[in-house]
C-alpha cells in the first residue's frame, strides 16, 4: 500500500501528531509525507518528501489574528498552482491533517481522502462551541481543508468519530513533578505584554518565546528561545501551564496532571471552541492576559483528571487503513 500523509505546518499540534502517526503507518505501508504552512516551532524527526509554503494563519503581538499579515505574507497564487500540480493518482490512501493544498487537490480531482485531525471534530454537532456562533470561523473550519470522511480528536469523546488526544511518546515518557514554577507558551503575545502582567504575580515564570534568540530574565520572569528539549524538561517539572487554547498543548498538560489556564487567540474560532470545551471541564480561561484571573489560578489547585489511552495504532488499523 502507498500512502500520502499530508499535514499542516501552522502551529505545533499537527507536527506533534505526525511524529506519532507516521512511524505507525510505516509499519504497514510505504508512506510519503507532505507539509504546508510556516508557523510551527517543532521540527519533524522524520524526512519530508514534499514541502510547500502553503497558507498560514498569522498573528499580531497582542493575542489576535492579523488579517493584514495573512493577506500580505501568504502567496495565494503559488498555493493555487500547488493545488493543480500535486500528483495524487499513484496513492492508495491519502490521509490529511488539516492540510489545505492536498484537501483541495483531492476535491478538484474527485479523489477520496480521510481527514485525521482535531479540526475534524468541529464538524460534529456534539462538539462544544460558544453560544454565539462565528459564521466566518465556521466557514473557515469547513472550507480551509474540505473533506467528506472525518476522524476527529478532542479532549473528550463527544461523538463515536471523535477520539481522545494523541499524546506523543516524548510526553508519555516524562516523569511529572511539581517544583514551584509555571511554564508559559503564548506565541500570539509579545514578550513585553507577557512580562508586564506576570511580573506582578510573585512566582517563578518560564516563558518560551519565538521572539527571542537568547535566554534572559526580567525580575521573576525568565524568557527562553524555543527549544524542545528544555521546554519538555520545564514542562515535566512545572506546577502549571499558561498557554493559548490550541489543542495538543492543553491536552498534554491535562495528561501530565498540570494546572492549566488558556487564553484563546483573539478571533481564532477554533481556539474559542477549545476554550469552551475546557471551560465545561472546569479549566479556567480568559480572553486577555487578565492579571487577577491568572493570580487566582496560581493561588488555586484546579485539576481535571483525564484518561488518554495510547490507542492511536488501533485507530489506524481499524478505522484508517480500512478506509475505502
Amino acid at each position: 500500500m502507498k500512502i500520502l500523509y499530508s499535514f499542516q505546518g501552522t502551529g505545533n499540534g499537527h507536527v506533534a501528531r505526525a511524529q506519532e502517526i507516521i512511524p505507525i503507518l510505516k509499519k504497514y505501508a510505504s508512506v510519503d509525507t507532505l507539509i504546508s504552512g510556516h508557523q510551527s516551532q517543532l521540527r519533524t524527526d522524520f524526512p519530508i518528501d514534499f514541502h510547500h509554503r502553503g497558507v498560514s494563519l498569522l498573528y499580531n503581538k497582542s493575542g489576535g489574528i492579523s488579517y493584514k499579515k495573512i493577506l500580505l505574507e501568504n502567496n495565494f497564487l503559488k498555493a493555487l498552482n500547488a493545488i493543480r500540480e500535486i500528483q495524487l493518482s499513484h496513492y492508495d490512501l491519502i490521509i490529511n491533517d488539516y492540510e489545505p493544498l492536498t484537501a483541495w487537490a483531492c476535491r478538484s480531482k474527485n479523489i477520496k481522502m480521510i481527514e485525521l485531525s482535531h479540526q475534524a471534530s468541529m464538524s460534529f454537532k456534539e462538539t462544544p462551541k460558544p453560544l454565539r456562533k462565528n459564521f466566518l470561523g465556521e466557514s473557515i473550519l469547513r472550507h480551509y481543508a474540505p473533506s467528506q470522511y472525518k476522524i476527529g480528536f478532542h479532549f473528550e469523546n463527544y461523538h463515536p468519530q471523535i477520539k481522545k488526544p494523541v499524546i506523543r511518546r516524548k510526553i508519555r515518557n516524562l516523569n511529572p513533578s511539581k517544583k514551584g514554577f509555571y511554564v508559559v507558551y503564548l506565541p500570539s503575545f509579545s514578550d513585553e505584554n507577557i512580562t508586564k502582567v506576570l511580573s506582578q504575580i510573585p512566582v517563578e515564570w518560564k516563558v518560551f518565546s519565538k521572539y527571542t534568540q537568547i535566554h534572559h530574565q526580567i525580575g521573576n520572569v525568565e524568557i527562553y528561545p524555543i527549544d524542545e528539549i528544555h521546554f519538555l524538561e520545564s514542562f515535566e517539572n512545572c506546577d502549571g501551564i499558561l498557554c493559548n487554547a490550541g489543542f495538543e498543548g492543553p491536552a498534554e498538560a491535562l495528561f501530565m496532571d498540570k494546572k492549566l489556564f488558556v487564553i484563546p487567540i483573539h478571533n481564532q474560532y477554533e481556539q474559542e471552541c477549545n476554550a469552551c470545551a475546557l471551560d465545561r471541564m472546569g479549566i479556567p480561561n480568559s480572553k486577555i492576559l487578565n492579571l487577577e484571573e491568572i493570580r487566582n489560578w496560581v493561588d488555586s489547585d484546579i485539576h481535571f483528571k483525564v484518561n488518554y489511552p495510547d490507542d492511536i495504532e488501533d485507530i489506524i488499523l481499524n478505522e484508517v487503513l480500512t478506509f475505502k
